[in-house]
C-alpha cells in the first residue's frame, strides 16, 4: 500500500524507519518529538543524535530506532512558518523528499511520518497536509515504499463545503442506517436543494443497463474476477501502473491480482480498482460481482463511495479526505 493515510501513534508503527519532525539541534522537544525520544530511550536516542547535529532545515538523518517498534527514526526538521512567503513549501517538501530517499538508500520498505511542521512550529494543518501528500505521491510515481502518515486531526483535510454539503445529503437519503421519517423528510428537502448533485429519485437508483452492456456482461459470466479486470484496463487504454498507483495499491498486491490463480482481492481493493479505471455505478457493481461483493446502503463506507462514483470524482486522495472525516476505513489502510 504506497500511501495510507491513519489515526496512530507512530511510536508504535512497526515500519522500518518512523520519521521525527525533529529541530536542527536534534534535542528532544516536545511533541511527536518528545515521545519518539521516550519511547526510543532518551539517553540513548539523545547521544545517537549529537554526532549528527546541527542539521539544515529540509536536511534527514537516522539513528537507531533503539526501544522502538522501528529499526530506524529519521530525523528531520521542517521549517518555521512565518507567512508562507518565506520558501517553506520549498523546504516542508524537501523534509518529506530527504526522508523518503534516505529510507529508500537504506534499504527500507517502509516508513512513517507524522505532519511534519504542523505543530509548535505553526504550519497550517491543511496546506501541510496537502504538501505532504503530493510529495510522497510524486516520489511514489517513480518508487515503490510503503509510505504511512499519521494524521490525527480531521481538520487537516481540505474539502469544499460544497462537497461536504453533497456528500452529507446524499448520506441522509441513502444511508440505511440513518433512515426515519424525520430524517427521510429532511434529507428530500436538503438535496431538492443542493443543485450541484443529481436529485434524490436520481441517486437513489442504478441507472438503467444499456442492452449492449447487458449482453457483453451476459457474454462473460464464467470470467473470473482478474480476466474482467484486464479486460476492463484494456478497453480504458490504461498501464498496470496507472491503475495500481490510481488504486493506491500496491505493485505485489497488484501482481497477485494479475495473475489470478484464485485470489480474490478484498472489497476495498476491488472498489479501489473500479475507481482507478473510473468506472460508472453499473460497471463498479459488476465488477464487485465478479469478486462476490456488492455495493451495500447499510455500509456508511460504501454509501459515500457510491456518492463519488455518480458524481464522477475519482480522485482516491479526495475520497479518502471524506472517508477519513466520517472515521471510516481509507483506502490503502489496514
Amino acid at each position: 500500500m504506497p500511501l495510507t493515510i491513519l489515526r496512530q501513534d507512530i511510536t508504535q508503527m512497526q515500519v522500518d524507519a518512523i520519521v521525527n519532525a525533529a529541530n536542527v539541534q536534534l534535542k528532544a522537544g516536545g511533541g511527536v518529538c518528545g515521545a519518539i525520544f521516550r519511547a526510543a530511550g532518551a539517553l540513548q536516542l539523545q547521544n545517537a543524535c549529537d554526532p549528527l547535529s546541527p542539521i539544515r532545515t529540509g536536511e534527514a538523518v537516522m539513528t537507531p530506532g533503539f526501544h522502538l517498534p522501528a529499526k530506524a527514526v529519521i530525523h528531520t526538521a521542517g521549517p518555521i512558518y512565518k507567512d508562507g512567503k518565506q520558501g517553506e513549501e520549498a523546504l516542508l517538501r524537501a523534509s518529506y523528499r530527504n526522508s523518503l530517499q534516505l529510507a529508500l538508500d537504506q534499504g527500507f520498505e517502509s516508513i512513517a511520518f507524522p505532519l511534519i511542521s504542523s505543530g509548535i512550529y505553526g504550519y497550517p494543518k491543511k496546506e501541510a497536509l496537502m504538501v505532504a501528500a503530493d510529495e510522497i505521491r510524486l516520489f511514489l510515481e517513480t518508487e515503490e515504499l510503503d509510505v504511512y502518515l499519521t494524521v490525527f486531526d480531521k481538520t487537516a483535510f481540505t474539502i469544499s463545503d460544497e462537497l461536504m454539503g453533497g456528500i452529507s445529503s446524499y448520506i441522509d437519503a441513502n444511508y440505511k442506517g440513518l433512515i426515519n421519517e424525520e430524517s427521510e423528510e429532511r434529507s428530500i428537502r436538503i438535496v431538492q436543494d443542493n443543485l450541484e448533485y443529481a436529485s434524490y429519485e436520481q441517486q437513489s437508483k442504478v441507472p438503467p443497463i444499456q442492452d449492449k452492456r447487458l449482453e457483453d456482461w451476459l457474454n462473460n459470466l464464467d470470467e473470473s474476477f482478474s480476466d474482467t479486470l484486464l479486460r476492463w484496463i484494456d478497453a480504458k487504454g490504461l498501464s498496470d501502473i496507472e491503475v495500481y498507483k490510481r488504486a493506491n495499491i500496491d505493485r505485489k498486491l497488484f501482481s497477485k491480482i494479475r495473475r489470478g490463480q484464485g485470489y480474490n482481492p478484498s472489497k476495498r481493493t476491488a472498489i479501489a480498482l473500479a475507481i482507478a479505471l473510473k468506472l460508472n455505478l453499473e460497471e463498479t457493481n459488476a465488477l464487485l460481482e465478479k469478486a462476490g461483493y456488492a455495493l451495500s446502503p447499510s455500509q456508511l463506507f460504501d454509501v459515500i463511495v457510491e456518492c463519488f462514483i455518480l458524481n464522477e470524482i475519482y480522485d482516491i486522495f479526495e475520497i479518502n479526505a471524506v472517508l477519513f472525516r466520517y472515521d471510516q476505513p481509507v483506502f490503502g489502510s489496514i
